[in-house]
């Protein structure tokens, strides 16, 4: 049932976008009502003792490089709403089986210090970017317009729009540096030998040059608090336990902004779009899905790299060639037997989140779309590759298969955590192709979720532009 009372504006989903863009229609006076489907706002930015008291784990996003990147976040006084980003020594390390490690230092130099005959490449490559870090970020993180810094972007444009199998091997000779752009390029979650995936190793890269890869002290949930504390000072409202499944349980309002997928939105809107657009939400393409391990320690992960115990985040997926086939073979709808995981070792450098002496981990893997394949061993097996031992400091598990990410958060579609696979075809033009990719057919309907541009991520730019969006054409 419907409330009584009217607002300016609905917002379906109470994620970072969905918050975000109910901030930004209520810092221009506007009046807002935001439902969510849990118990508790944040989508993807949750926290949780997944496995023992004490225990604080992210269950989903859990490293926030973007977050800390973000001009939308930056424009709220996150520090006085108690959020804390807490920086590891080093943000990435990539270990190698000879015992070696490629590692991502905050400073250009240092990395390339560390790439042996590579290091002039690296420089050469990353160090105009790193410079113009904000200048980059202003262009990319938005839907597709005339270039504020045409000169940055073209620069970065350049080796963006390659492949990252490519690039790696157009501009290292070595195993170190190749490994590094791979591991970094791989959160694409699409084969390394397509282009743009060059494009993620670079802007990711170059992030954390400029930024870091910091994670949330305290864990990702106390960015969402604040983001609610943000928009409930500002008059917003928030009723969670309300999943919405048509229009007609909405309370009236003069635009609704949907933080969901394509999937969603026409579930609950598509009688009230035009066929011939609704039909092309219906073909949005989605990409693979997750498998998420959490982890209590007994003591930090003994790895055979010291570098990678000083670094926030470890890539297990050993060379270029080694990282391409696993990714590969998950698109093509395999399980590698050496899977390409992504490790945060948060205790390491924020201690808030377990016992005295104790630590978490916090590891996935790629899976095909919807696989509900446990993939705990393979996941083990490559952190012991790395790290002998491992197994004698876990003390408890929890694991989420891709169907269970999707029924944690139905935007996780098949369990893809970035909002739809995020190629050529649907970079810019996502949802669909559209002058203003956040607005449909219909004046009153939004989309404001990581199915826009910029896409997946926690750093509020897709709702941000929603909303901006909305106030251009209905306020």
């Amino acid at each position: 049932m419907n409330e009584e009372r009217s607002y300016d504006a609905v917002v379906v989903g109470a994620g970072p976008n969905g918050l975000a863009a109910a901030i930004e229609l209520a810092r221009k006076g506007k009046s807002v009502v935001v439902y969510e489907a849990a118990g508790t706002p944040g989508g993807g930015c949750r926290s949780a003792e997944l496995t023992l008291p004490g225990f604080v784990h992210d269950v989903c996003s859990a490293i926030h490089p973007l977050a800390m990147a973000s001009p939308f976040f930056k424009s709220i006084p996150l520090a006085d709403l108690g959020v804390r980003f807490r920086q590891p020594e080093s943000p990435l390390a990539h270990p190698l089986d000879d015992g070696d490690a490629a590692v991502l230092e905050r400073s250009v130099t240092e990395t390339a210090e560390g790439l042996g005959g590579d290091a002039k490449a690296y420089t050469r490559l990353m160090g105009p970017l790193a410079r113009n870090t904000d200048k980059l970020i202003e262009d990319i993180l938005g839907p597709l317009r005339t270039p504020h810094h045409p000169v940055v972007l073209a620069r970065f444009g350049l080796s963006a729009v390659r492949s990252a199998y490519g690039l790696a091997r157009a501009r290292f000779d070595e195993p170190r540096a190749r490994a590094l752009l791979a591991g970094i390029a791989a959160h694409s979650m699409m084969s390394l030998r397509r282009p743009p995936t060059a494009a993620y190793g670079l802007m990711l890269g170059v992030i954390g040059h400029a930024y870091g890869w910091p994670a949330i002290e305290g864990g990702a949930q106390k960015l969402t608090d604040a983001l609610v504390t943000c928009l409930t000072d500002l008059g917003g409202r928030i009723l969670t336990d309300r999943r919405i499944e048509t229009l007609r349980e909405l309370p009236r309002a003069r635009a609704v902004l949907f933080d969901l997928t394509p999937k969603q939105v026409v579930a609950i809107a598509g009688d009230d779009l035009p066929v011939r657009y609704r039909r092309r939400l219906e073909r949005y393409q989605y990409g693979p899905g997750v498998f998420k391990i959490d982890f209590a320690l007994s003591e930090p992960i003994p790895w055979k790299a010291d570098v990678c115990r000083r670094a926030g985040t470890v890539h297990l997926g050993g060379s270029l060639e080694e990282v391409t086939a696993a990714e590969d073979a998950v698109c093509r709808g395999r399980h590698p037997d050496r899977p390409y995981a992504l490790l945060a070792q948060q205790t390491t450098f924020d201690e808030t989140r377990a016992p005295d002496g104790k630590h978490t981990a916090w590891a996935y893997c790629h899976v095909p779309s919807g696989s509900a394949t446990d993939m705990t061993e393979r996941i083990v097996a490559q952190i012991e590759r790395f790290a002998p031992g491992f197994r004698d400091t876990v003390v408890a598990q929890s694991t989420m298969t891709a169907p269970e990410a999707e029924a944690y958060n139905a935007n996780y579609v098949g369990g893809d955590i970035s909002g739809g696979v995020q190629h050529f075809g649907q970079l810019f033009t996502r949802p669909t192709v559209r002058f203003d990719p956040y607005s449909t057919p219909n004046k009153k309907l939004y989309f404001c979720s990581s199915s826009t541009p910029p896409g997946g991520g926690v750093h509020g730019m897709c709702g941000h532009y929603a909303a901006r969006s909305a106030l251009r054409r209905v306020f």
